[in-house]
């Protein structure tokens, strides 16, 4: 197994191209060709975690956050980072971090949460736009089956629960082939009428080259006549944060003390609006921006970290915020990661770190 294979995979669960802007996600330390045998799945990157990876043999580190967010402009082991970089370096430990691309999928890191709460159809909360490309074809219409199937496969014609979307309308093509041409149909340089189909299929953005890829090799045509359209409809699967509903109203209190089991750490909270919960709103790590949107949707909690003082005021008793620690909020990612391998692989050996890279104490 070599760790490009590894990558691959994740990736096609949660592209790169659904990080944030800010984010710096992917292969961040090591070379994709090496082999790997044991993989380290972790929350942070700190020298702790390195030494573990050494002492259980672990080729890969796989981690929620980036341990390099900022650029390097030099390696002298200055601070945390530097020293983490360099001890794996030195190591031929490879690190690798899945971060908001994981937080922005329909079963990424809010969906795991949703699983500690109960919750058992949560949606995205805050869907993103421009996240959605429109394929227009023409194809000859004893071709329709193998540019369609190619579509479908490479993941076109996805619409929310459904796949092999697809709108399709008969027409006739013209055209005449020039100098140097070989048409699949009609003669060169005489004008030719083809019965065509039009195939429309929608497709995400991080998509484009593999399907306009397969439908490229699947058409017979020498020159495609095809468009592209971005599409202002949101993604019905990508997107941030996640909202869902208890199988029943409980009381807030009870409620809070089964946050306080689950994920530990310290609860912060506003005052209660009503006596009992039901609609949930929650986002992993730093979700405060996602308030007015949990307000939007009727929310009756807003689970989240990191809230400042004076964002709590914002809670203006529409609903209740519970702010838990960053760590505690994520803690259970490193969980998702390695099922997500497990069920892929059993080439190799996934372990789950033993090292609590949380940097704040309680008293």
């Amino acid at each position: 197994m070599k760790i490009q294979e590894i990558i691959s995979y994740l990736e096609s669960i949660a592209p790169l191209a659904l990080q944030e802007s800010y984010d710096n996600s992917g292969l961040l330390v090591g070379n994709a060709a090496a082999p790997v045998n044991k993989v380290l799945i972790s929350l942070d990157v700190t020298e702790a975690v390195i030494e573990e990876a050494i002492q259980k043999n672990c080729e890969l580190v796989i981690a929620h956050h980036p341990v390099i967010f900022s650029g390097l402009k030099s390696l002298t082991g200055k601070n945390y980072v530097e020293r983490t970089v360099i001890k794996a370096i030195q190591n031929n430990i490879a690190l690798y971090a899945i971060h908001t691309n994981l937080d922005n999928i329909q079963k990424g890191v809010n969906h795991k949460i949703a699983q500690k709460l109960g919750i058992t159809q949560p949606r995205i909360l805050a869907l993103k736009e421009g996240e959605l490309l429109k394929l227009v074809v023409f194809v000859p219409l004893n071709h329709k089956e193998d540019v369609m199937q190619a579509l479908f496969t490479a993941g076109a014609g996805h619409i929310g629960n459904y796949d092999e979307c697809s709108f399709q309308l008969t027409g006739t093509g013209s055209f005449r082939g020039g100098e140097n041409t070989n048409p699949h149909v009609g003669e060169t340089g005489e004008r030719h009428y083809e019965e065509e189909i039009r195939i429309e299929v929608i497709l995400p953005v991080y998509a484009k080259s593999k399907v306009v890829k397969a439908m490229l090799q699947a058409h017979p045509y020498e020159e495609v006549a095809y468009d592209l359209y971005r599409l202002e409809n949101a993604h019905p699967r990508i997107g941030a944060g996640m909202i869902g509903e208890l199988d029943q109203e409980v009381p807030v209190q009870i409620f809070l003390e089964r946050i306080k089991n689950t994920f530990g750490g310290m609860v912060r909270y506003t005052r209660s609006v009503k006596p009992t919960v039901k609609k949930i709103a929650w986002c992993g790590g730093s979700g405060s921006f996602l308030l007015s949107d949990a307000k939007k949707a009727g929310a009756d909690i807003f689970l989240t970290s990191d809230f400042k003082y004076h964002q709590f005021f914002d809670a203006e008793d529409q609903l209740v915020i519970i702010d838990i620690g960053h760590y505690e909020n994520e803690q259970f990612t490193i969980e998702l990661i390695a099922s997500l391998l497990k069920e892929k692989f059993d080439t190799f050996a996934v372990l789950l770190t033993e090292t609590n890279t949380n940097p704040i104490n309680y008293l």
